[in-house]
């Protein structure tokens, strides 16, 4: 979806930078410009997220994730003499990254969903259903991959 279906809000484009004011979803947003916003909209629970914005995110996190759990992999564990496996130091290191990792990005992470949710013109309080095991992972998937309706700008908060 372009830009050009929400004429009202390309006055609000900032100047030069060819993107829309931070209220106003960015659809067709670069991975860069992805992150940077998902960063920069913390804890913003109002407004909207484009399908772009939200799976360049996921991505993001996915190749960290991978990354992290490959630096615990590669740790390795180490065996005492009694037999007992015991973390190595890498082990150690990368349990730490992904505390601080999770840590970091689950309000944020939480924020862009309901922000995706909003976009899709549904309630940002679907983001429960991950608390469903297994089939509310699944129907939170379906959610995100739905694509925006104009009717989800009631959920934006324009700012001067």
């Amino acid at each position: 979806m372009s830009y050009q279906q929400y004429p009202q809000q390309q006055q609000g484009y900032q100047t030069g930078t060819g993107e829309p004011p931070l209220w106003a979803p960015y659809y067709g947003a670069p991975l860069p410009a992805a992150v940077r916003r998902f960063f920069k909209k913390y804890a913003t629970f109002t407004g909207r997220a484009s399908r772009s914005e939200y799976w360049w995110w996921v991505l993001v996190a996915v190749v960290v994730g991978i990354i992290i759990n490959i630096i615990t992999g590669a740790g390795g564990t180490t065996v005492t003499a009694d037999g007992t496996p015991v973390p190595g130091p890498g082990a150690t290191v990368g349990l730490i990254l992904a505390i601080v990792w999770g840590l970091a990005t689950i309000v944020p992470s939480l924020a862009l969903t309901v922000r995706r949710l909003h976009d899709v013109n549904l309630s940002g309080w679907l983001v429960l259903l991950g608390l469903v095991p297994f089939l509310g992972a699944i129907a939170l998937l379906v959610l995100t991959i739905l694509p925006s309706k104009p009717e989800g700008q009631r959920f934006d908060v324009p700012t001067a």
